[in-house]
């Protein structure tokens, strides 16, 4: 029962050459860091994630989910801007249970599974005030999901949603810890004219073992301002711990979450790496 979405994207393989060290980015995190990745520089990111009994609760599936890849790319845009685009290539669902559910009548897998695309996320993040001894810095991110799953698969719903959150982090000693808090503006897949505001949240935590080794954990989700949220829209929450070693301009990592209520994942893992290098010069 449940579903849970971490990073996903677009691919650029021209410019693996004058790489620089991968900076302060989130995998196998979902909560942002203020922090942007530089000018002229782009990030690549991919992997794969695995989530037991996935709920898709507006097309009446439930199984297990495989995205892979999942793949992201972040332009700097300048030394305080970044743009990110986000998705997976390929969700493959396994499917345990059908039920019915508002749009369970659209899809067409007859099968005991289904695939698709993945939606993509497009998003602009922009660092307004810089970290310093005794203060955080701080960061907006403006995001809008674009509907590329189709609700035919069972696996989209055929909505545009946007969201805007407030970034904060602070590195103390060893650990690094960010949080975010916003609001996103979810459809009504099964009524246009309807929509869901939602609370979001993600608070992380990063801590340096060695330095190319370190420890992350984190908790993100969103709270429905409904009573009765509209098909699609309920509250999630999910709890996810893994680690990260870095070489040179690569880093690698890995992940175990944990859903938090009924709507998301049981359990789920996720593994990937991540690469920035030196692209473009800004004018």
């Amino acid at each position: 029962m449940r579903t849970y979405r971490l990073t996903a994207g677009c691919l650029l393989a021209a410019l693996l050459t004058c790489a620089a060290p991968a900076a302060a980015q989130q995998r196998p995190l979902v909560t942002e860091d203020p922090e942007p990745i530089g000018a002229g520089r782009i990030l690549i990111e991919g992997g794969a994630q695995f989530s037991k009994d996935a709920d898709y609760r507006v097309s009446g599936l439930e199984g297990d989910l495989w995205r892979l890849p999942v793949l992201g790319i972040s332009f700097g845009l300048s030394s305080i801007a970044e743009f990110q685009i986000d998705g997976s290539l390929f969700d493959h669902l396994a499917i345990d249970r059908r039920s019915q559910a508002p749009l369970s009548s659209l899809v067409t897998a007859t099968g005991d599974s289904t695939h698709d695309v993945g939606d993509v996320m497009i998003a602009t993040k922009i660092r307004f005030v810089s970290e310093e001894k005794g203060r955080p810095g701080f960061g907006l991110r403006f995001a809008t999901k674009m509907p590329t799953a189709s609700n035919e698969s069972g696996l989209g719903l055929d909505t545009i949603d946007f969201s805007m959150a407030l970034l904060t982090a602070k590195t103390v000693q060893s650990v690094r810890l960010v949080g975010n808090f916003g609001v996103a503006i979810l459809s009504d897949p099964t009524d246009g004219n309807r929509q869901n505001d939602v609370v979001t949240y993600g608070a992380s935590m990063a801590r340096a073992l060695t330095q190319h080794a370190e420890v992350v954990g984190e908790l993100n989700g969103r709270a429905s301002t409904r009573s009765e949220p509209l098909p699609g829209t309920e509250s999630r929450s999910v709890i996810n711990f893994g680690g990260r070693y870095t070489t040179g301009p690569l880093r690698i990592d890995g992940g175990v979450f944990f859903g938090l209520t009924s709507a998301d994942p049981l359990v789920g893992f996720t593994g990937g790496f991540t690469y920035v290098l030196n692209a473009f010069k800004v004018p």
